[in-house]
């Protein structure tokens, strides 16, 4: 026998310790010697570009940082467990859901999603000075904060008391900054690795962390990937003291600025489609008169509530009578150099006087044959005689986009007012607003209809909601993965927040589907459940019992399923969890086949008979569709009878042609 049951649990995945020795190990084999690390050899390989011992870094440094960076590197020893009974569509839907700390959440997604999400957005708790929820065992007291910032010894707290110069809620808030810094940094350090190089991560957070987590970010993102500061003005609140507390933050970071250098990010101009509409119509009422329309047009953007978004193009006021741009809204943009270049300083003719045009000094925006060539278009419009400016038409239609600015106003009452119409009042306070959301979303992807967009601070469901609205709008295909907190709460009809982003993408769902038209593009709606747990698989105990494992048939946790063993050994696999699956009833358990490229069976009881049947099935099976790709086969290990048995299966699927055989 030349093909081992190689088992699932010894695999390792990107991010994790053991893969960033062996990528080390293989980049500077010279720094790893007997399996561990010569830190001053591979000092010497980096040269000039590795600091000493003592240098002084520039950057955000906390007690605990270590420890939480090591925390992210740490392989994920859970699973999820399916939930299809709270799920939506579950056979269809490509969304997911789950339940659970998100730190070991995403360290069981590393394997499936690393380079594959296109956007994350989260919204992650403010530091208000309670205790977080989050346990991952980087929480630290007071008293532990003290200790590792030394300002406490075996003798008690140092400076405090009579003549300390540190206050005592200086020293408290800075415990606090601790424990938020701790909880954030694995998080987004696993993250980075879940992030397409063209990907985008979207951070909110308030005025406490704000700084603090700019210069965490610029660390696991790199400084150069920082795009902006967002400033999301939500409200004015008269009562406050000083200033109104009303400004939350978006901090856009990129995985890797050289892969978007030729992407610009745009969005649509408020009520462009409108505008347009009502120039034509003032051509049409004009009886087609270009000055008549033109008129038209100003009354009507006269017309239109100061506050109207679409003011923002008012400039775009005029009507062209040019054959083929007949009733187009433009204005007329300067034609001047912006410096002075005697090479665009030439004479351009009045069409009706034949004298040259008023040029500015600079001369003209572009050389005599491109001018002549506008002219040509129609696209200048000169006034009654040779002594007014010419300028150049600028249609709407053609400048439909604009760049977006780093400061918008929406008033984040409106959100709640919808959260509390759909799930009912006071269910959960102060969400986020799903349309601004989706607004970044689009813009930041450049309105792509098939991205990944991932949130690991669920709380109610916003973001998910916020891809359903997009694929309503144009018929996209994106999916959101949501991870939330099992977290309790005092509500009717909900234990935990969990319950409430499951409920709301429910019913927000059922909502947009009731507004499609029958011709309208399919919309997934739909979401998968899971919920954080422990293995599946019982961890070894130490006792004699568990040392013989074919002895040991039943080594699942009890009350778990087949399906849960099928989940769990997709996480490990790094097997996106909405692939394609099929099943089929085989000597008594069932034969799993994900897209024809894995195959897993978890029967028990497996004899040489068994073992046999199984194997003539899943290469029957197979060989209904082969592919190009590698099939890999995975079963449970102590599913044999005996020795035979399993060695009479591996000699079956391998001389069938299969190359990778493992086990769980």
């Amino acid at each position: 026998m030349t093909l081992d049951f190689e088992p699932v649990d010894d695999l390792t995945g990107p991010g994790e310790a053991k893969s960033n020795f062996g990528l080390l190990a293989r980049l500077f084999p010279d720094a790893v010697v007997d399996g561990t690390v010569d830190i001053e050899a591979l000092r010497d390989l980096l040269g000039d570009n590795a600091s000493p011992n003592t240098a002084e870094a520039f950057g955000l440094r906390w007690p605990g940082m270590a420890e939480a960076r090591r925390l992210s590197t740490l392989p994920a020893t859970g699973t999820l467990l399916p939930k299809p009974e709270e799920s939506v569509d579950w056979d269809n839907t490509r969304n997911i859901v789950i339940e659970g700390d998100n730190l070991e959440v995403l360290r069981l997604l590393r394997r499936g999603y690393t380079n594959k999400v296109d956007v994350i957005y989260i919204d992650p708790p403010y530091n208000t000075g309670n205790d977080f929820v989050y346990d991952d065992k980087r929480t630290t007291s007071q008293a532990e904060h003290e200790v590792a910032a030394e300002q406490r010894d075996e003798e008690g707290v140092l400076q405090t008391g009579k003549g300390s110069d540190r206050a005592q809620d200086r020293k408290a808030g800075a415990s606090r900054h601790t424990a938020w810094l701790s909880m954030m940094y694995p998080r987004l350090l696993v993250a980075h690795h879940l992030l397409k190089e063209t990907g985008v991560i979207i951070v909110a957070i308030d005025d406490a962390e704000h700084a603090r987590l700019k210069l965490m970010m610029d660390r696991v993102f790199g400084s150069e990937n920082f795009i902006a500061s967002v400033t999301w003005q939500g409200g004015r609140k008269n009562d406050a003291h000083f200033l109104s507390p009303s400004t939350d933050y978006m901090l856009i970071y990129v995985k890797d600025i050289g892969a978007l250098e030729n992407v610009r990010w745009r969005e649509q101009k408020p009520g462009v489609d409108s505008i347009l509409a009502a120039g034509r119509k003032a051509w049409e009422d004009s009886g087609e008169d270009e000055v008549i329309a033109t008129k038209l047009m100003r009354k009507w953007w006269a017309s239109l509530a100061p506050n109207d978004p679409r003011r923002a193009s008012e400039h775009y006021n005029q009507i062209d009578g040019n054959s083929g741009r007949a009733g187009v809204v433009y204005f007329g943009d300067n034609l001047r150099s912006p410096n002075p270049r005697p090479n665009l300083c030439y004479d351009l003719p009045h069409p009706t006087t034949g004298r040259p045009a008023n040029m500015h000094p600079n001369g003209w925006a572009c050389e005599k044959p491109r001018m002549a060539q506008l002219v040509a278009e129609g696209r200048i419009k000169f006034g009654p005689d040779e002594t007014t400016r010419p300028t150049f038409k600028r249609y709407l239609d053609e400048t439909s986009t604009q760049t977006v600015l780093p400061v918008f106003y929406m008033d984040r009452r409106a959100a709640s007012k919808r959260l509390d119409s759909l799930l009912g009042k006071g269910v959960f306070p102060f969400p986020k607003d799903e349309n601004v959301i989706a607004r970044w979303i689009d813009l930041v992807t450049q309105s792509n209809p098939d991205v990944l967009v991932l949130d690991f601070f669920a709380g109610s469901g916003t973001t998910g909601h916020a891809v359903m609205d997009l694929n309503a709008a144009d018929g996209g295909n994106r999916r959101y993965i949501l991870v939330q907190l099992d977290e309790s709460v005092d509500k009717d009809g909900y234990d935990t927040i969990a319950d409430i982003t499951r409920e709301r993408l429910r019913r927000g769902g059922k909502q947009i589907a009731g507004k499609q038209t029958s011709d309208a593009a399919h919309i997934d709606t739909g979401f998968r459940s899971y919920h954080l747990a422990s293995s599946n698989v019982k961890p070894w105990d130490g006792t004699p019992d568990q040392l013989n494992l074919l002895e040991s048939v039943d080594n699942l946790v009890a009350g778990r399923t087949t399906d849960d063993l099928l989940v769990e050994m997709m996480l490990r696999l790094g097997v996106d969890l909405t692939t394609p699956l099929e099943t089929r009833e085989v000597a008594g358990s069932t034969l799993y086949n994900l897209a024809g490229t894995l195959f897993a069976y978890f029967g028990t009881d497996i004899t040489v008979e068994r073992a046999s049947e199984v194997a003539k099935a899943l290469v029957a099976w197979r060989d209904e569709d082969p592919g190009d790709a590698d099939t890999t086969v995975v079963v449970r290990d102590t599913g044999f009878v005996d020795s035979s048995a399993k060695l009479n299966f591996a000699a079956a699927v391998e001389q069938a042609g299969f190359t990778t055989l493992r086990s769980i």
